[in-house]
């Protein structure tokens, strides 16, 4: 294969990015001073991944305001020192010749929770633990999670600026791109389904009311940034009937475009529990394909775990750029052995030369 898809360019406004195969967000629960500030961990477990070859490596859920973390451990970026611990592992990611992305969230009534570690106990916190009050559009609880209070309409003008407020940290600090997370049952996500946002005013209803705080988040992050690539996580289907559809998502993509968003980063789920979701092979590449459908560029992600399938997922159009997950915990070195793989031109650029003698 003399240029595979995979390992071309990609431009999105003034930002290339030097292949087409990034680094999900994957929570890390390593915040150990429970101040939302990057430790050690992170700066190492993201600068394998710039050195491993990803064209962008994107941080964790990075909450924007203390109670949106999902659990205590979480990365946050409403604070400056948070800032300052994050431009270090922005420049290592430079220094190995990756893009860096940070996921701006706010994880709703998902929030106040124990990390997801081996040990660990499940769900909410206990007063006694620790736990905050967690918010939603409506007070509707995630199944036996904590049941969250309904945000008032005149406290969400206040989550929009929280949002661009962090999105403007993320730019001081060196950031490449912004990826606002809209899916997996978290805030956003929440307000765009309408199996959990049951809201009577402008901010429920019809999909328009649903998605009016995620385009107004997308718009001003976009009034303060003119050039920076602002990228949309969403979940383009629930697993069952009446929840947030492929459809809307596809819709949703029109209206994004039209705001000042560049790409829409197509996963699935995690807003209703124990969904029956068909977990395999590219199970959600068919839902990035739909979306493609829309105006906008779209990621694939999900159980994409070989280059000739990567690869086959760009040729045939169905998306512009693949996350892996899970395969790069597996092996952070994953882009750059997939490169020789497809014999991709960029392949031995991307073997840093202190691993010159390492077997791809």
């Amino acid at each position: 294969m003399a240029d595979p898809i995979l390992f071309r360019p990609l431009r999105l406004r003034d930002v290339e990015f030097r292949n087409r195969l990034w680094a999900s967000p994957m929570c890390q629960y390593s915040v150990t001073a429970e101040d939302g500030v990057a430790t050690d961990w992170h700066l190492q477990h993201l600068g394998s991944l710039a050195r491993g070859g990803a064209g962008l490596v994107l941080t964790e859920a990075t909450a924007v305001v203390p109670e949106g973390r999902i659990s205590a451990l979480d990365l946050g970026l409403w604070n400056d020192a948070q800032a300052d611990a994050l431009a270090r592992i922005v420049d290592a990611a430079h220094a190995h010749g990756a893009r860096i992305g940070v996921q701006l969230a706010h994880a709703g009534r998902k929030a106040s929770t124990h990390p997801t570690l081996p040990g660990s106990p499940s769900g909410s916190l206990a007063a006694a633990e620790g736990a905050w009050e967690t918010v939603a559009p409506s007070a509707i609880p995630f199944g036996d999670f904590a049941t969250p209070r309904a945000l008032d309409a005149v406290e969400l003008p206040v989550l929009v600026r929280a949002f661009a407020d962090a999105a403007d940290r993320a730019v001081r600090a060196g950031a490449d791109a912004v990826e606002v997370h809209a899916a997996h049952g978290y805030l956003l996500h929440e307000f765009l389904s309408p199996l959990s946002n049951h809201r009577r005013d402008a901010y429920g209803g019809e999909l328009a009311g649903r998605a009016r705080l995620l385009r107004e988040i997308v718009r001003e992050i976009r009034d303060r940034h003119a050039s920076l690539p602002i990228l949309v996580r969403v979940s383009a289907t629930e697993w069952v009937p009446g929840g947030f559809s492929v459809e809307e998502a596809t819709e949703l993509s029109s209206w994004l475009a039209d705001d000042g968003a560049d790409l829409i980063d197509v996963s699935s789920a995690a807003n209703v529990p124990s969904a029956p979701i068909p977990v395999g092979p590219s199970y959600q590449v068919g839902l990035a394909a739909e979306v493609r459908r829309g105006p906008l560029p779209v990621a694939a992600v999900g159980l994409i775990t070989q280059a000739a399938q990567a690869e086959g997922i760009l040729a045939t159009g169905q998306a512009d750029t693949v996350l892996l997950g899970r395969a790069l915990l597996t092996d952070p070195h994953l882009p750059i052995r997939w490169a020789h793989e497809l014999r991709a031109p960029s392949a031995a650029a991307l073997v840093p030369p202190q691993y010159a003698r390492a077997r791809f």
